[in-house]
């Protein structure tokens, strides 16, 4: 088992400036390298996701029976299999990535065979009981050990169903969709909060049809089965999550400016921006069109004289902005109120237990900040030292703490700064190219 950890030294920057271009999206190089695998044709893709948890979904992809070329220029090319997939003759690896192992079952429900799913030991931590309630409903017979992976799906014809998810989750919205995407009849799944609709988007930019409707208080997304997909040539928007970091490191710079280009806008992950406002940032979309129903734009934002101010997240924000939490508590000291983040007690099954690991790591930086169950308090106008961070083998902790030490007085030492890749390489050469020191 490889543990060396990668150490990287953050210095203290004076302000931010400059212009950045982002990698392709995670959550939606996801969808669009899982359902082009899965369907008729050649598809091609510029700006793909460079992360090692969209590798897994390939690789996984591949051993089912699809073909991936990497092409000079950057182009992922996947030809796809057409609706049936090759029994794999060893475990599927989804590594790191709870969206492969999570939305992949829903596309192997309805496969005849048997099919084992595995993941490193921070993937077997995390819950898939959420997607074997409705899987088996549907009709697959799903093995776990104690709730977690390693998951051993049985698959086969499934029947259509009307679905409630209990938890507010894109990922198992998706793991449905994707078995009823193959089932006779209409599948609907229905939620209290409405997340991202990435795989909606992508599901019919691939040709099937998904109808979206609001019913009795509940956002419901229905598709019919035995809908096959064709290839698509699609450039993905830059990853809004990634961006966040950078968004973030501006927002803790009177003064500082900058410009993110061909930035996915998509409405149900946008919150960000409307957050950073509420801070107090100023924010400017400059263009914006479609693509692929995806929205992309260039976004502006300079950090106000006075500094950032307070803001408050709990209750459907929180559930919207559950992966922007940690960076926005992390640059919370600095801003003149403080954030109060409630009702985000997902955040304790993510990759790591986020909301331990943000608060542990702020006092490391001598900050105050009260922990809750489901949240935090972090105060503002507070001053921060260089310190050592534990990124807890958690990309997002390892980034948000990087940005947070852009304004200590001394240096920072992110200790398992290599768990950035999982989502984001390029982020500390990024980071370092708009940091004015």
């Amino acid at each position: 088992m490889h543990t060396a950890t990668e150490e990287r030294l953050i210095q203290p920057a004076r302000n931010i400036f400059g212009s950045l271009r982002l990698p392709g999206d995670k959550s939606i190089s996801h969808r669009y390298g899982m359902l082009a695998a899965f369907a008729r044709g050649v598809s091609r893709f510029q700006n793909f996701s460079t992360g090692a948890d969209c590798a897994s979904t390939l690789a996984c992809m591949t051993q089912l029976g699809a073909r991936v070329n990497r092409l000079e220029d950057g182009t992922v090319e996947i030809v796809g299999i057409g609706g049936q997939v090759h029994a794999p003759d060893a475990p599927l690896d989804c590594g790191n990535s709870g969206s492969t192992m999570r939305m992949l079952s829903g596309l192997l429900a309805a496969q005849h065979g048997q099919f084992t799913l595995i993941g490193d030991a921070s993937l077997s931590r995390r819950p898939m009981e959420r997607i074997r309630k409705p899987l088996e409903a549907m009709g697959a017979s799903i093995a776990l050990t104690e709730g977690h992976a390693p998951l051993t799906l049985r698959g086969g014809a499934l029947r259509a169903i009307d679905f409630t998810t209990p938890i507010p989750s894109a990922q198992v919205k998706t793991c449905i969709l994707l078995a009823g995407l193959q089932t006779a009849g209409m599948t609907t799944v229905r939620e209290a909060i409405r997340t991202r609709d990435h795989s909606e988007l992508a599901l019919r930019a691939f040709g099937a049809s998904v109808e979206r409707s609001l019913d009795q208080g509940m956002n419901a997304v229905s598709i019919s089965g035995s809908q096959l997909l064709n290839a698509i040539d699609a450039t993905v928007p830059g990853d809004i999550s990634s961006a966040a970091f950078f968004l973030c490191a501006a927002a803790l710079f009177p003064g500082s400016q900058l410009l993110i280009d061909g930035l996915g806008l998509n409405p149900t992950r946008a919150t960000l921006l409307d957050a950073l406002t509420a801070f107090g940032a100023q924010i400017a979309v400059l263009h914006l069109e479609e693509k692929n129903s995806e929205l992309v734009g260039t976004v502006q934002i300079t950090a106000p004289t006075e500094g950032i101010g307070a803001t408050e997240i709990s209750g459907a924000l929180a559930a919207q902005l559950i992966d922007e939490l940690p960076v926005l508590a992390a640059i919370a000291p600095y801003s003149r109120g403080g954030i109060r983040i409630r009702d985000a007690k997902e955040l304790r099954v993510k990759e790591s237990d986020r909301i331990a690991l943000t608060v542990a790591n702020l006092r490391a930086m001598g900050a105050e900040v009260t922990e809750h169950e489901d949240g935090m308090d972090v105060p503002g106008g507070q001053s921060l030292h260089g310190a050592i961070i534990e990124a807890g083998g958690d990309h997002r902790i390892a980034m948000a703490f990087s940005v947070a030490a852009l304004r200590a007085s001394g240096d920072t030492l992110i200790r398992g700064a290599e768990s950035a890749a999982i989502s984001f390489p390029e982020f500390f050469q990024m980071l370092d190219f708009i940091a004015e020191r």
